[in-house]
């Protein structure tokens, strides 16, 4: 049956959070036989939810995969999480699947982790169908959530299955349903020929019309809904046979598009054909070692086979093959064409990697992963610590590619969706890892510069038993642009300092402005003219000239009206338009100046430049203050003059810790 790919069907479960995706996973498995009793999230025995954290929070935070065996319909289902500091597992997801059910909390409707996950899904170009889940709460109104889905994604989304009276009825067997004339209708305007036989006749015959509604659905020119309330196992079977009767099979979903020697073309699912496959999720155990899962589109990869990495240009030996039911790893021969495996312990392979012929290497369109928005310093608690820490986040980063790894001001910095996914990091580190840290908040890069030109000598003169020390320097310091390094020049003529010391002179000189005289910071934006100097032919050596340019420079600091210096970040802000007054007054009172504002889609970008010492919390904030439905994105734009207020406050900060430093010392 699995060479036959009609009975396939590879499907994610996405949505906010906390709307029932990991129940309705459960659900299937109960209903198809796989699993003798349905799990419950609130008691942490759901096969989709197995690692400690996510037991412990009874929420998803990693994609996973389950199988089910379904009125002989073989099917694959990607569990996905709904928090959006997990969507990153989403995004990955949408790479392995061939549909999507978006699962909609009745009592709340359409809630901004529906609105995010609809705007991932299409992006791949996934066709959708919607289940709306918990219609046993109280003041639940099927027909609001309808119009709801229909307002924000599509007025072709309509109901194949409805809550009538305390009952699911199936629309589709229903044909009396005022309902099953829309999706007749919808069915209809998606194909011209079609629609000139409906116009005629006012009807489409049952042997046209189940191909043209798959086609349909495919071409995402009809959503359909569905409906239930998986935890008492209602409305499951009537999506099951909807969604494999009405849902592309991985033999007629839309074919993937690859770059093949510069030419795009598309892939045909087959069994027998050349293979192509990706892997779109990576699990590393700190006792099994890494597990790479993978969607194969066409052709079939064998267990203990060699396979070519056309990403890497190598050859991987493979070893058993399994196919995944959540944490349990099932052993089978082979993975054809419209299924998802997984294989352990591959050496060159990562995420995104495509396994192909050597002979034709193929490329797939990159997945678009938002940038990292919240970011903290990563200190260990011990010295034992320190050791274990690289290789958690090496471990860590490969199998998330939503956290970013930098180091800045001599920290180490991790970077995240939000203070959630930073928290379950950190916890990951300690659990599997052994690594326990602490989060802070990072250090600003602080700049200084000078704003006069001033001209000073410095003269390092040490007499000792035998050589002496002797080095003298006279320098002409300028401001010059500070998002420019030091500009050295050296001016001096008639021997006044030999040739081979000048470059002892230039390292003095960038010695000392590695920490400015006001914060400590680095110094930039400085021209020195080195004009003048003087030397002794027995004492003059290169440390000595190295401590009269070191010498010159503090001297020259001192003197050349020294300024702090503040990254300014280009901040690009989307929110609802009716947020708009709130979020420019926010700008304001973070010292930012709004820059312009545009529509994008639904909502406005507002463009603006904010002082990076005021958006470490942001994404919080600004969570809290649209509930979840604002996103910004930051690169840096330039360096500017700290307000004199503020700057005293940082220089202050640093002169204590400095004596403090000292003290402990």
């Amino acid at each position: 049956m699995r060479d036959d790919l009609t009975k396939k069907k590879v499907f994610m479960l996405c949505g906010h959070a906390q709307s029932g995706k990991t129940s309705l996973a459960e659900g299937i498995l109960f209903k198809s036989g796989a699993i003798p009793r349905l799990g419950r999230v609130e008691e942490a025995n759901t096969v989709s939810d197995y690692e400690d954290d996510e037991k412990n929070r009874a929420s998803s935070i990693n994609l996973a995969v389950v199988n089910a065996q379904y009125k002989e319909n073989f099917l694959q289902i990607i569990d996905a999480p709904g928090y959006l500091d997990f969507v990153g597992e989403t995004i990955l997801a949408s790479r392995g699947a061939d549909f999507a059910v978006m699962v909609v909390d009745a009592a709340a409707g359409v809630e901004v982790g529906t609105d995010k996950t609809w705007d991932i899904i299409r992006q791949e170009n996934l066709p959708c169908m919607f289940f709306v889940n918990k219609l046993d709460k109280e003041d639940t109104n099927f027909q609001g959530v309808v119009a709801d889905i229909q307002k924000s994604f599509s007025k072709k989304a309509i109901p194949f299955c409805s809550f009538e009276d305390g009952k699911i009825i199936n629309n589709l067997k229903d044909k009396s349903s005022s309902f099953y004339g829309q999706i007749v209708e919808a069915v209809a305007e998606s194909d011209d020929a079609l629609l000139e036989k409906y116009l005629e006749s006012g009807a489409i015959d049952d042997q046209e019309f189940e191909p043209a509604l798959k086609k349909a659905i495919a071409n995402g020119n009809l959503f359909p809904i569905v409906c239930g309330f998986v935890t008492s196992d209602s409305g499951i079977d009537s999506f099951l046979d909807i969604m494999i009767s009405a849902m592309p099979s991985a033999a007629d979903a839309l074919a993937r598009k690859v770059n093949k020697k510069g030419e795009e073309i598309e892939i045909a699912p087959k069994v027998d054909g050349p293979l192509v496959a990706q892997v779109f999720k990576t699990i590393i155990d700190p006792f099994v070692g890494q597990l790479s899962i993978f969607r194969v589109f066409s052709g079939k990869i064998s267990s203990s086979s060699d396979i070519f990495n056309g990403t890497q240009a190598s050859k991987e030996k493979l070893g058993q093959i399994f196919l995944l039911q959540g944490k349990q790893q099932v052993t089978t021969d082979a993975i054809c064409a419209g299924e998802i495996g997984a294989v352990a312990k591959l050496k060159n392979t990562s995420t995104m990697d495509v396994f192909c012929d050597a002979s034709g290497v193929v490329e797939f369109a990159s997945l678009n992963f938002p940038s990292p928005a919240y970011s903290a310093s990563v200190k260990p608690k011990t010295r034992k610590d320190e050791e274990k820490i690289s290789t958690a986040l090496s471990r860590l980063t490969s199998e998330d590619s939503t956290i970013m790894v930098s180091r800045d001001s001599g920290e180490l910095i991790i970077s995240g969706m939000g203070e959630l996914h930073l928290n379950v990091i950190i916890e990951r580190m300690k659990r599997k890892y052994g690594a326990d840290v602490e989060l802070g908040t990072p250090k600003v890069p602080y700049k200084e510069t000078i704003t006069k030109s001033v001209k000073v000598q410095g003269k390092h003169k040490k007499q000792t038993g035998g050589h002496g020390q002797y080095g003298d320097c006279s320098i002409d310091v300028q401001p010059l642009d500070p998002e420019k390094d030091l500009e050295f020049v050296n001016s001096i003529v008639g021997g006044a300092i030999p040739k081979n010391f000048i470059p002892s002179v230039e390292k003095g000189v960038r010695k000392a402005m590695k920490q400015g005289m006001l914060a400590g910071c680095p110094v930039f934006g400085v021209k020195v003219t080195l004009y003048d100097g003087s030397y002794h032919p027995v004492d003059s050596s290169d440390m000595a000239f190295q401590m009269a340019g070191s010498l010159a420079m503090r001297k020259a600091l001192e003197q050349a009206g020294s300024v702090l210096l503040e990254p300014i970040m280009d901040v690009e802000i989307v929110i609802p338009g009716e947020l708009m007054g709130q979020i420019t007054g926010d700008i304001n009172g973070r010292r930012g100046k709004v820059m312009g504002m545009e529509v994008k889609g639904k909502n406005e970008a507002v463009k603006a430049q904010i002082p990076l010492a005021e958006m470490f919390k942001y994404a919080s904030d600004l969570r809290s203050v649209t509930g979840g439905r604002g996103s910004y994105s930051m690169s840096f734009s330039h360096c500017a003059q700290v307000p004199a207020r503020i700057a005293q406050g940082i220089i202050d900060k640093a002169k204590k810790e400095k004596e403090e430093e000292v003290h402990s010392h």
